[in-house]
């Protein structure tokens, strides 16, 4: 049987080393490209988008996929969306693999905003020194809360550059230790930490430590999902597969 992993995540990365040599799956992985050296996955990989939803329709026909595992991050929304719009055209069976969303705890001091802009705008009452760990594709929303000495955290540097008159920009991949995001909060005077709720372990570390140090965090929520069954651990995402 083909399977087609659509990745780019550490829980993507574990399923495609479960499949490594399996007897019965063929599967391949797809990334988008939007990381420039993304961490290989042990199987067959393509890189780039696929066109939409009618190019992924074609994708899953001509290659003769019998099942889809969505392993995207969760809020890659435009390509889950795709994906489940593809499924459902062609009749091919679709999982959600993805991470827990995080919970606040005892002591955590969550904003709760339902996207980038009202994180933006929630700001404005909040501290001068602000740690930005959203990734690097919406860092220009905070151009419209200039007045604040922004700490940017990605893998890649946002293009373009971003137009902030006060900001650092470090270049830096997960996992990350509590003891390493403690000192850097310390370092750098954060006062206030923006990120997404994404889930996983990798990231964690900086939530604890805001905690730690009584700082509030502006959390944006998820994306809506798409009605797709989900899993939250490659284990049963193979379980899935084999059933087929």
């Amino acid at each position: 049987m083909k399977a087609l992993i659509l990745g780019g995540t550490t829980e993507a990365t574990a399923l495609a080393r479960l499949l490594d040599g399996h007897p019965r799956i063929d599967a391949a992985v797809s990334l988008a490209g939007r990381t420039k050296q993304p961490v290989l996955p042990p199987l067959p990989t393509r890189i780039g988008g696929f066109g939409g939803v009618d190019g992924l329709a074609a994708h899953l026909v001509e290659n003769g996929i019998a099942a889809v595992v969505d392993a995207t991050h969760p809020f890659a929304d435009q390509i889950s969306a795709n994906a489940a719009a593809a499924c459902a055209r062609v009749g091919v069976p679709l999982l959600v693999l993805t991470r827990k969303p995080w919970e606040p705890g005892e002591g955590d001091r969550w904003i709760g905003v339902p996207d980038m802009a009202s994180a933006a705008e929630a700001l404005r009452p909040l501290g001068g020194s602000v740690f930005l760990t959203i990734g690097r594709q919406e860092v220009a929303v905070f151009e419209a809360v200039p007045d604040k000495c922004y700490l940017i955290r990605a893998v890649d540097p946002p293009e373009p550059p971003p137009k902030l008159p006060d900001h650092r920009l470090i270049l830096d991949r997960g996992p990350f230790t509590l003891e390493g995001e403690c000192a850097l909060l310390e370092a750098h005077r954060v006062e206030v930490v923006v990120s997404k709720n994404s889930g996983g372990t990798a990231t964690e570390a900086k939530l604890q430590a805001a905690r730690r140090r009584g700082i509030p965090v502006v959390m944006v929520e998820r994306p809506q999902g798409n009605g797709v069954a989900e899993v939250h651990d490659a284990a049963a995402a193979l379980r899935w597969l084999e059933a087929f």
